[in-house]
């Protein structure tokens, strides 16, 4: 797989956590994955109690959509996906986030670089404090900071990172809010990932039209696998425009 083909014009991803999704739900929601076309599953989550490796093998047992790994931290690391996001959280302050856990992990990386896409992930806070705050030990970018968000996310580019995530966060009471989303789209050429709160097909229709690339979907196609299916019905109608 070519990481050039990463994320595409209009694409939808879900995002499996392998310490939360359940063995017994898991073919169900990849029957859907297949059949709505999803064009990426990530793997990874805030904790790690369960091998990332095992949930990517089971994910390739059902089907064979690109995986992509998503790791939360070091003992999420795998040369197994098809791609992995280097992230580096830079609306926080936390060096190891930064690039201290880079360079811990960059031997173990450095015979897959082609696989790799260098991400700016990007907490923007929408409501309650989420899992991945309180992990980081970073605050996210208060969603009534625009400007914030905008100049982190410029920054990010500056530095020669390939993609821009700006991240709600799981379980997040809200999405990210479109005028940001617009606002970071005008003002950045890389593409631009947004996930956390999305919960009906309206919001990826106006998370889409704000100028988002890709679009990772979590807990929400957990509870309701619908979800999925429906978010990339949104993405095809994107495509034929």
């Amino acid at each position: 797989m070519e990481t050039n083909n990463f994320p595409g014009e209009k694409s939808i991803a879900l995002l499996l956590d392998p310490d939360t999704v359940r063995s017994e739900s898991l073919p169900e929601i990849l029957k859907v994955a297949v059949e709505s076309k999803t064009d990426f599953i990530m793997t990874g989550g805030s904790l790690t109690f369960s091998s990332i490796d095992d949930l990517i093998n089971s994910v390739r047992q059902y089907c064979s959509i690109p995986v992509v790994l998503f790791p939360g931290n070091l003992l999420q690391l795998s040369q197994n996906a098809d791609l992995v996001l280097l992230l580096s959280l830079i609306s926080g302050r936390n060096p190891e986030l930064l690039i201290g856990n880079h360079v811990i992990a960059a031997p173990y990386l450095k015979n897959i670089r082609k696989k790799l896409i260098s991400v700016g992930y990007i907490l923007v806070s929408c409501g309650s404090k989420t899992s991945v705050e309180y992990i980081s030990q970073t605050e996210a970018i208060p969603f009534n900071k625009p400007e914030i968000v905008v100049a982190t996310a410029m920054a990010g580019e500056m530095l020669g990172l390939g993609m821009i995530y700006l991240e709600a966060g799981s379980g997040a009471s809200n999405h990210i809010p479109t005028t940001i989303i617009e606002a970071v789209r005008e003002n950045i050429s890389v593409p631009l990932a947004v996930g956390g709160g999305i919960r009906n097909k309206k919001e990826v229709e106006k998370i889409f039209n704000a100028g988002a690339n890709l679009i990772i979907l979590g807990n929400g196609c957990e509870k309701d696998p619908n979800l999925l299916a429906e978010a990339c019905k949104v993405r095809d109608t994107f495509r034929k425009k």
